[in-house]
């Protein structure tokens, strides 16, 4: 009789397992469909993702390509920029000086670094540690961010700082940007006299054994199994998405944003991320973060939406997205011709990364993402995801061309003759610009770079050009017929000056 119970137990107890690894090969074909349907709909040519379920890796594939030459499929292991979801990484090394006593959340900045300035007086001497990582500096949305598309370096962004005017008071509102991450680098680099880029491969990807991972523009090309990006255009319902090579990857760019974007990484390792926060910053039995801090990161700051459904606060470098049923935290990444995502649900014990080598909206993989979340939490997906994000996306593309084919038309106006133009202008900070002719065509040199791109007409005194994949509109002084000054536009409503003529 005892010989027969054994069995019996045996099965029962191997019932639940085998009824979760049927569900878990069931779910993951439906993934896979969803996938297919979004590269298909959005024109992606590649996207790998990943997934854990109980700390198991349960589902890594590629799709799609990796670039158009050749044999090229993405696989699991397939190198993508993660953009913004590197200031996770920035945040947690933070965490780390926290729990070694090197500062607090609430330490000022200015009494740990001497040479911080900020635009405003009462913002230099009131910014805190939490503020710089949560958005609520007072800073524009995204201030700063094409700066060091012109050739300017990390301290030249930071020293910039005091010339950028604020939008609201500190701690009064959330707009997101990416040079105060350069702020919590100035930190990490005083107490532990390393890099940035020495802690995240030290404190993070080693123990994390990320060992696919790296860092700014050389790891990006040193990395044996790398996606082309491809920058996506939608224009009259059409939408393609064109390869990305040379300066267009703004790779110069990605190294300077660096604690703000520069990870480049792998779905399967970008998956050991979401298994250490699942398990509240630990690796194995080895604690790297404290639970406390780890509380900290995963603590909303300020509310950044809601809904009837949902309300999503943002903590350091998470978005934490409460729903009647679960948690999310979640943190997207995009830079040129990149997009991403990286989630948790812990109530689920649910790890999530999508990646894509496409500079698609948010809403692919938003799709992914929310489908995924429905499928381990309630057993199938509750919405057509697609249906609804790509509607809202056709939705709001076509509002916007009709909005800019209604716009009234500038009056045109001619340029003075080319040579009228040509010559060297300064600025107090950022240096020297020159204005060549040859050939007829006028250039720009400009930057601590040196790099020189070719200037194209807009109207009257009013120019353009593109440097490490952005546009940049130039616009002359003149008096008659003397041009005095240039002033170049760097976007977020920043005004930094002129340059005047020398």
């Amino acid at each position: 009789m005892k010989k027969l119970i054994i069995p019996i137990i045996a099965a029962l107890l191997a019932w639940p397992i085998q009824m979760q690894a049927q569900t878990n090969a069931e779910n993951t074909v439906k993934i896979d469909s969803i996938v297919n349907t979004v590269m298909n709909e959005w024109q992606i040519p590649g996207i790998s993702i990943a997934i854990l379920k109980d700390n198991e890796v349960i589902h890594a594939k590629g799709f799609g390509i990796k670039s158009p030459e050749g044999d090229s499929p993405v696989n699991k292991n397939t190198v993508f920029q993660i953009g913004s979801i590197t200031k996770s990484f920035t945040a947690a090394l933070i965490a780390m000086l926290v729990d070694e006593g090197k500062l607090k959340w609430e330490d000022k900045i200015i009494d740990h670094l001497p040479d911080f300035k900020m635009y405003d007086t009462l913002a230099t001497q009131s910014l805190l540690v939490k503020d710089i990582m949560a958005h609520r500096t007072g800073l524009r949305e995204q201030a700063g961010t094409y700066i060091p598309n012109l050739g300017y370096s990390r301290d030249d962004v930071y020293r910039l700082l005091a010339r950028m005017k604020p939008r609201t008071e500190v701690r009064s509102a959330y707009a997101y940007n990416n040079i105060t991450f350069l702020i919590a680098e100035k930190l990490i680099e005083k107490y532990t006299g390393k890099s940035w880029e020495e802690n995240i491969k030290e404190r993070i990807f080693e123990p994390l054994g990320m060992t696919l991972s790296s860092m700014n523009e050389e790891g990006f090309l040193a990395s044996a199994d790398c996606s082309v990006p491809c920058e996506f255009e939608y224009e009259q319902d059409s939408i393609k998405n064109e390869w990305l090579y040379g300066d267009n990857r703004a790779l110069y760019w990605l190294t300077v944003i660096g604690p703000a974007g520069s990870i480049n990484s792998t779905a399967t390792d970008l998956l050991k991320w979401t298994k250490f926060h699942l398990n509240n910053g630990k690796v194995d039995d080895k604690e790297l973060i404290s639970e406390k801090n780890m509380k900290y990161l995963h603590t909303g700051q300020l509310i950044t939406s809601m809904d009837s459904s949902r309300i999503t606060v943002y903590g350091q470098c998470w978005f934490i997205e409460q729903t009647n049923r679960y948690r999310l935290y979640f943190h997207t990444g995009s830079t040129w011709g990149y997009t991403a995502v990286c989630a948790f649900v812990p109530e689920i014990n649910l790890g999530i990364v999508v990646l894509t080598n496409s500079g698609a909206p948010s809403a692919p993989r938003y799709t992914i993402m929310r489908s995924v979340i429905d499928l381990f939490m309630y057993g199938k997906i509750t919405k057509d995801y697609h249906a609804e994000l790509f509607g809202d996306f056709l939705k709001n593309a076509r509002e916007r061309e009709k909005k800019r084919s209604e716009r009234p038309k500038e009056e045109t106006a001619e340029s003075l003759p080319y040579d009228h133009y040509a010559g060297n202008y300064s600025h107090e900070f950022l240096g020297k610009a020159m204005i060549t002719l040859e050939n007829g065509k006028l250039s720009i040199t400009a930057g601590k770079q040196g790099w020189t791109s070719e200037l194209e007409h807009v109207n009257g005194h009013k120019f353009k050009f593109r440097m490490q994949g952005h546009t940049f509109p130039v616009k002359f002084s003149a008096d008659n017929d003397l041009v005095n000054a240039l002033e170049i536009d760097f976007g977020c409503d920043e005004d930094f000056g002129k340059w005047d003529r020398q």
